[in-house]
């Protein structure tokens, strides 16, 4: 099937759009146009078996204690059917009758089918296109529409239903990112998932699964699919997903049952309360979830099974903040990877989107820094890809590919890459919601930056697999605990004068343990007859502020609680003032406290010596509190210094701008 007949057909379809315009809004097009494109290829494609199919469900039509359904699939042909005779032809040919004839005839459709058809609230777009008299218009020009599959092999289908969705998202820009994700980031993103297994993939009768647990409308299942057939064109591909938007549900079920796969492998629902494939594992899982969402709707099911499942369950490394699931989802993802049998074989490979956040939000000890530990020290993680920013419909945020594995080359173990392709981009004519870059393919003129970064890629691993292979500026290889640090508590002693002064008597007055006292007012009288008097240790002072509550004829509060109290009060801080010890060790100044992220692998004391010390000799290091944890902070890797520009050259560069000022100003004044 040529290019001018793929085209065709599309526009064909998409002219709809004119008999909509007015009574529709421009978003919402696709709201008919694909459910329609859906039923006129599923009529296409049971046509050779209508008569025995619909022959068969009249004959069982009044047996309701005999399920018909496996026999009516096998007269079809196909996992659906329908089981009227009606054609959108014939109910084009009587206008008045319309909208009943088609609700009939999709109520026909199997449940698998219908299902996906009542998503798209496909009867209530027939009753309001019939409203504005229009129904039989749109009927006619689908029903012109050769989508037999003699004419239009499913992986041609399966492009024009591609097509159709990237029209109706670019049209619709308030929701486009919601639910598409730029057709040459999924390109780059397969790429990069599945090239290094380039080999394989040619070996025949070679079988994969894919799956994606936000699959949105199917664009990276079909780009996957796709791209393994390309390398062997005998391959099984076998794709499943899962997505929470009903809309976009349907939408990827639809394609797939246009392309001839199982619709019921796009399951509906949330991947993390009600996740779907559960006990199966898959060779490629690939995501590009939504940035930044909060998890609060199913912060009840997400907590119970990381409390109650721990390391069995999916969440088991940690939770991440609720305003931020992005990690939630790769945590599911590695649950479905396919283990590594004793030789080697099996294992997965995984790519999905994030922003910058997951590389490096939550300190030492938080949910994310903990999941960052355990892909880690597991050796799961490849690689992750920096891309330009404004790439994406909805945000104009810088994106990460993070590429993970558990079948790493021998001589990549333990090694992470970093691939710099944030310059990989060019100026779209037109921007289309935040979308103002695009990485080029090489088409129309445009430099391919997919197979720049590609090949990139494929340096890269060599890189990490041979550490005399020539670096490229863009790569850079580190070991998997470089990411590492130990949060370390500096301490540093509590050191104190004592005096007693208005502020101090008056601090001392509301203090809890002397407003306990019976005789507070007495006791305060007593001290404040020591106004003005300082001492250099804690036991002097004490021992003065009780001879004066005693020659007043009052008690001393015994315990140490209560001296505490006084001393905190009395206490002034001050650099020469007396060390305050606990048990004989140094109190430690809970407001000279300090934190230092010391790299993993190094010994804290000597890291303590050598750059605390020199400026404060008395700290020290409380090793209850040390932390490990892992952060990838990629842009510092890659960051260049650039040297402010000589103060001769931006005041030349003024005066200039303020004699062209002059100018305009004498222009306007004449």
């Amino acid at each position: 099937m040529n290019n001018s007949k793929h085209t065709e057909l599309v526009n064909t379809a998409w002219s709809v759009a004119e008999l909509l315009r007015g009574d529709y809004k421009q978003s919402e097009y696709g709201r008919v146009i694909l459910p329609f494109t859906l039923l006129r290829r599923l009529e296409c494609v049971l046509e050779p078996t209508r008569e025995e199919t619909a022959a068969l469900a009249e004959k069982y039509k009044d047996n309701d204690d005999f399920n018909a359904e496996p026999f009516l699939r096998k007269a079809s042909g196909h996992d659906f059917y329908n089981k009227t005779r009606l054609t959108l032809k014939k109910i084009a040919a009587d206008p008045q009758h319309a909208a009943q004839n088609l609700l009939a005839y999709m109520s026909g459709f199997s449940e698998n089918a219908r299902e996906v058809l009542e998503t798209y609230e496909f009867g209530r777009h027939v009753k309001r296109i019939d409203g504005a008299g229009q129904l039989y218009k749109v009927i006619e020009v689908f029903t012109a529409l050769d989508l037999h599959p003699s004419n239009v092999p499913n992986h041609n289908m399966g492009y024009i239903f591609e097509e159709l969705i990237r029209r109706w998202s670019e049209q619709s820009n308030e929701t486009a990112g919601e639910h598409f994700t730029p057709r040459e980031v999924i390109k780059l993103m397969v790429n990069l998932l599945i090239a290094p297994d380039g080999d394989a993939l040619t070996v025949p009768g070679t079988v994969r699964t894919v799956m994606d647990p936000a699959c949105g409308t199917g664009g990276m299942l079909s780009a996957t699919d796709d791209y393994i057939t390309e390398f062997n064109s005998d391959a099984v591909v076998e794709v499943f997903g899962q997505e929470l938007n009903p809309e976009s549900w349907a939408v990827c079920r639809s394609d797939l049952m246009i392309k001839g796969q199982d619709p019921d492998n796009i399951a509906f629902g949330n991947s993390f309360s009600d996740p779907a494939f559960t006990r199966k594992k898959f060779d490629y899982l690939l995501a590009n979830p939504p940035f930044g969402v909060e998890w609060k709707k199913v912060k009840e099911e997400v907590e119970y099974e990381h409390k109650s499942l721990g390391d069995a369950g999916r969440f088991g490394a940690g939770l991440p903040r609720i305003n931020d699931g992005s990690l939630l989802f790769l945590q599911h993802m590695i649950s479905m990877m396919k283990p590594v049998d004793v030789n080697g074989g099996g294992g997965s490979r995984i790519a999905i989107v994030f922003n910058g956040s997951p590389l490096f939000t939550g300190a030492a000890g938080s949910g994310e820094s903990e999941i960052r530990r355990w892909i880690l020290e597991n050796d799961w993680l490849e690689a992750i890809v920096a891309l330009p920013d404004q790439l994406f419909y909805n945000t104009g945020i810088s994106t990460y590919f993070w590429i993970l594995t558990n079948r790493k080359a021998p001589d990549h173990k333990g090694k992470v890459v970093l691939l710099d392709a944030r310059d990989q981009w060019v100026k779209m004519r037109k921007s289309l919601g935040d979308k103002r870059k695009e990485m080029g393919d090489g088409k129309n003129g445009k430099p391919n930056h997919i197979a720049d970064v590609t090949r990139l890629y494929g340096e890269a691993m060599e890189a990490a697999r041979d550490e005399n292979h020539p670096m490229h500026a863009k790569i850079k290889v580190f070991q998997n605990e470089d990411f590492g640090y130990q949060r370390i508590t500096v301490e540093r002693p509590l050191k104190l004068r004592f005096e007693v002064t208005e502020a101090t008597a008056s601090a001392l007055a509301v203090a809890k343990p002397v407003q306990k006292l019976e005789q507070s007012e007495d006791f305060m009288a007593a001290v404040r007859t020591l106004l003005g008097s300082t001492w250099e240790t804690k036991s002097e002072a004490l021992v003065a502020l009780k001879d004066a509550v005693v020659a007043a004829g009052l008690l001393w509060p015994s315990g140490g609680p209560f001296a505490k109290a006084v001393r905190d009060v009395v206490g002034v801080r001050d650099p020469k003032g007396e060390v305050q010890r606990i048990k004989g060790e140094p109190e430690p100044d809970p407001e000279l406290r300090d934190y230092e992220n010391v790299p993993l692998g190094e010994e804290v004391e000597d890291y303590l010596k050598r750059e605390v010390h020199p400026h404060v000799s008395d700290a020290w290091i409380d090793h209850s509190k040390t932390k490990v944890g892992y952060e990838i902070p990629f842009t510092r890797h890659f960051y260049v210094y650039e040297p402010p520009r000589p103060l001769a050259e931006i005041d030349a560069e003024l005066k200039a701008l303020e004699a062209e000022i002059q100018a305009l100003f004498g222009k306007v004044t004449q």
